[in-house]
């Protein structure tokens, strides 16, 4: 009986994405992570670009980024109406079309909808769309939650921009720390090496489990007699540990403050750790991100002179409204922002209580004389040596701010990111796109990084509570 001829291959039918303004303002280089699909921008899209394109803000950099690339890629071709290949822009990377509205479209949207509203435009533009391509998925894609909602509403497709997401469930994030089961010991036992130096006990294990580990990932088992340690350094199924200096004991103090639980002496180890240049710490307020953090860098910019002095910074985003212009010098601009800092340092010259009053005075004037406050606006360019830098609020940041920042790191630096990335003020950020958490899952297993995320508030009673139940 004769074969029947193998049926050709169809190529799937590649997607029709309309893009909206912000897609472009929140990453320029949108225009190429469409991979086989096609893109499409209408005139209101340019339109709201150009109206954007002032400013120093990020926003206003990244719509000309944007305008940019879109000048580059439309006064190469001649023939705009047939799409302008992304192909030759991208490396390969973007094998679509890049389509521009090139005729006034009047889509019929209802009637409650005003025309005037940019919003509404481009929906009606999504709408001709799907009409005038009955076999190809149109689909809208923008930041706007209430855009996407509209669309829903009117029965388009919508999708949020999730190409910058570095995890699309945070749960998964890093935490740097990790339960070794009951029956560990048993399984990688067999064969274990240990020996002492520089006061730390080393152990080299083998096991299944050691794939799973990465280099300054902290792993603990309690039991009778609890056990603390850090991954040194992974090889193959072979893995080195170290246990851990004890900060909970008043003997190791880090500026008159111990660790009150099991994660916080787990980040004063990272602090404290002069191999470590770039730690992060994630954690609920409260957590004593910021108290150990500072009490780490007093310690060693003041006691053991690793450091020259603490700069400190953070994302300047109101939680409420933009108090206006503030007068005064940078550093007094920045001190509003500052009162956590105000705070902990409150908490840091109450430690020493056998100085009396005269001598917490010359504490802390010798402490200001050493923390120096800085705007995020003024680092470009600037490089920082022999410096303990704290980042506060990083989970603000964009992950292209970020890299400015931690880019400013020169010689004998250490730089800190501190954050909470259930607490987002920037708009267009979420969790899974923010800066932090771009940085903690990039940095993860880097033999000179270290990531602790704070489980525990150690606030007040009324404190842990209320971050509870509210």
């Amino acid at each position: 009986m004769p074969r029947k001829p193998a049926a050709p291959k169809t190529r799937p039918a590649t997607k029709l994405f309309v893009l909206d303004t912000n897609v472009l303002m929140h990453d320029p280089t949108s225009l190429f992570r469409f991979q086989e699909h096609d893109i499409y921008i209408p005139i209101a899209t340019l339109e709201e670009l150009d109206q954007h394109k002032k400013g120093m803000s990020e926003v206003s950099r990244n719509a000309r980024q944007a305008s940019r690339f879109l000048d580059d890629l439309v006064s190469r071709w001649e023939d705009i109406d047939e799409g302008i290949p992304l192909g030759p822009h991208s490396h390969d990377a973007a094998t679509g079309r890049l389509f521009l509205q090139t005729e006034a479209i009047h889509g019929e949207l209802p009637a409650s909808l005003a025309t005037s509203k940019v919003d509404n435009q481009i929906l009606g533009v999504v709408l001709h769309l799907g009409r005038t391509h009955p076999k190809r998925q149109v689909i809208l894609v923008s930041k706007d939650i209430n855009m996407r909602i509209k669309a829903r509403a009117l029965g388009l497709p919508a999708e949020d921009y999730f190409n910058d997401k570095v995890l699309e469930d945070t749960d998964l994030l890093y935490t740097g720390v990790t339960e070794l089961p009951a029956d560990f010991w048993d399984t990688h036992g067999k064969g274990m090496e240990s020996w002492q130096a520089n006061g730390h006990t080393y152990y080299r294990i083998k096991g299944p489990l050691v794939n799973n580990f990465l280099v300054n990932e902290f792993i603990y088992q309690e039991s009778s007699t609890p056990f603390y340690a850090k991954v040194l350094n992974v090889q193959g199924k072979t893995a080195e540990l170290q246990t851990i200096k004890d900060y909970s004991h008043h003997k190791n103090n880090v500026w008159g403050i111990t660790s009150r639980n099991r994660e916080q002496n787990f980040a004063l180890n990272v602090l404290m750790d002069p191999e470590i240049d770039f730690v992060t710490l994630l954690g609920q307020a409260g957590t004593g991100k910021t108290l150990l953090t500072l009490a780490a860098g007093l310690a060693q910019v003041l006691e053991k002179k690793i450091y020259s002095e603490i700069i400190m910074t953070r994302v300047t985003v109101p939680v409420g409204e933009d108090i206006g212009f503030l007068p005064g010098t940078e550093e007094e601009k920045m001190t509003p922002w500052m009162g956590a800092l105000e705070d902990n340092l409150d908490v840091l010259n109450k430690a020493d209580d056998e100085a009396g009053d005269w001598g917490r005075a010359a504490t802390q004037d010798l402490i200001r004389s050493r923390i120096k406050i800085k705007s995020l606006n003024f680092m470009r360019g600037r490089t920082f040596i022999n410096k303990f830098l704290i980042i506060d609020e990083a989970q603000n940041l964009t992950p292209k701010q970020m890299k400015t920042l931690i880019t400013r790191a020169g010689p004998g630096t250490k730089v800190v990111c501190l954050g909470n990335i259930s607490q987002i003020d920037t708009p267009y950020l979420t969790e899974g796109s923010s800066g932090l958490t771009y940085v903690v899952d990039h940095f993860k297993g880097w033999p000179h990084s270290g990531h602790v995320t704070l489980a525990r508030g150690e606030r007040s009673r009324l404190a842990d509570h209320a971050a509870e139940i509210l």
